[in-house]
């Protein structure tokens, strides 16, 4: 069974994170199924505009720990996201953490309901948000950024949208999206192309700089022994060794 269901409704393909068993991780499949329908997406001319979704209280609990996605695979979705030549929302209902929060930064546009809350939790395990970083720091307040990424707090959706790590936030998602999505059926497909490459050319340069780097720093973390325990502490459900 496929981690990603497809829809479609008046010229809005919604991709829908199917996964519950591990909420939504990003696995190897799940990566690879979501590049496999946005690329169909982007070729599709019936295709405005994609809408991100998922099932549960979870849009993504991050990596998947028992099936991580290579890092290379991860950097391509993201970066894939960033230039499909139409615009891509987020419909957040539920929590996200860690590597999802990578997927709503590469969107053009993310709503969130208030029962929403995010999280980076990447320091928790002994590794860092590296990979996500390239959209995220252009994209992001960096103030508030550096308190998160070192803390592993966890953020409710209005401060979510105050920092800009989504556009907007509601009590009915729903109700927040419904202009924006009359907006963008309302515009024509080469200005939705041009004026997207227009607003992405910054993050664009981000993956052309620091791709290579992040993606090996993320390697290079995920292999060390404070990972290890990080994970193993994780998936035990005790502290790691190091907690004071």
């Amino acid at each position: 069974m496929t981690p990603i269901a497809r829809s479609r409704t008046r010229g809005v393909e919604t991709l829908t994170l199917d996964s519950p068993h591990n909420r939504n991780a990003l696995s190897a499949a799940l990566v690879g199924d979501l590049t496999a329908a946005l690329t169909d997406a982007g070729k599709d001319t019936d295709v405005r505009a994609v809408l991100l979704t998922h099932t549960g209280n979870t849009f993504s609990a991050g990596a998947d720990l028992r099936d991580p996605p290579d890092p290379d695979a991860l950097v391509g979705l993201l970066r894939q996201i960033v230039e499909l030549p139409k615009p891509v929302l987020a419909r957040v209902t539920g929590h996200v953490r860690a590597g999802g929060l990578g997927l709503l930064a590469a969107c053009d546009i993310a709503a969130a309901s208030t029962q929403s809350t995010f999280a980076f939790t990447e320091v928790r395990i002994g590794v860092a948000p590296a990979v996500i970083s390239l959209p995220l720091l252009p994209r992001t307040d960096p103030r508030a950024l550096a308190r998160y990424y070192l803390t592993g707090e966890r953020l409710d959706a209005a401060e979510a949208a105050r920092i800009g790590l989504v556009t907007a936030a509601g009590d009915d998602v729903d109700a927040v999206l419904g202009p924006i999505l009359d907006g963008v059926r309302r515009a024509s497909p080469q200005g939705l192309a041009e004026t997207k490459r227009l607003l992405t050319a910054r993050v664009l340069k981000t993956f052309d700089r620091d791709a290579a780097d992040l993606t090996a720093l993320s390697a290079r973390l995920f292999a060390s022994a404070q990972a290890r325990e990080g994970m193993t502490a994780f998936l035990e459900r005790r502290d790691p060794e190091w907690v004071v």
